[in-house]
């Protein structure tokens, strides 16, 4: 028995395509919908992840920015410390620098010179006196130079002292500019032993 389809075929065929195609295109839009879901979880995770690293970037920061404020007030403190001890080791060292002083002074001020005032002003030490003559001056200067304890005698002023009408003689007002050494320890060992052995000799 041959069966015979008297219903237009063609339109069914066409309703049956465009129904496939609207079912293929509402699953594509499904699967889109989900791979964009997915891909916007996937954001949401890794932004998420990456802030959680900022912020924990950010709080090691800060804990170093500390560490490293704290490590400046230290080395100031060590710098502070330092600084009192090369003072201490200073005052320790040039204590007996004005006892020096005064010995060579006594030692090489020359006759016909005498002294009326030291005033030191930090490593600078300027004399004052009277001088019986412009030689015994030159003569102090040269004494000074081969000082231990001192350097750099300089004569800063010389003039007539004011006439005398009881004394006729000749006067000079003087100072001279010196400088003092820092101490040396073999020089103050050097000088403790020759201290030291004076009373052998005699």
């Amino acid at each position: 028995m041959i069966l015979i389809n008297l219903l237009p075929h063609r339109e069914e065929k066409r309703k049956r395509r465009k129904a496939a195609f609207f079912v293929g295109l509402g699953m594509s839009f499904v699967v889109g919908l989900l791979i964009a879901a997915f891909i916007y979880l996937l954001l949401q995770q890794l932004t998420a992840a990456q802030a959680e690293r900022n912020d924990y970037l950010k709080a090691e920061i800060t804990k170093l920015d500390t560490q490293i404020k704290d490590i400046a007030t230290l080395r100031a403190e060590i710098e502070a410390l330092r600084a009192r001890q090369r003072a201490v080791e200073n005052l320790q060292s040039d204590r007996n620098t004005p006892v020096h002083l005064l010995n060579e002074l006594a030692q090489f001020t020359p006759e016909g010179v005498f002294l009326q005032s030291v005033r030191q002003t930090n490593k600078v030490v300027v004399i004052a006196g009277v001088a019986a003559s412009n030689e015994r001056v030159s003569e102090m200067l040269r004494n000074l130079s081969r000082a231990e304890w001192v350097e750099a005698p300089d004569l800063v002023e010389i003039k007539a002292a004011p006439v005398n009408p009881r004394d006729p003689r000749r006067l000079y007002d003087f100072s001279i500019k010196v400088g003092i050494k820092s101490a040396n320890p073999e020089a103050a060992a050097g000088a403790a032993s020759g201290a030291g052995a004076a009373p052998k000799k005699s």
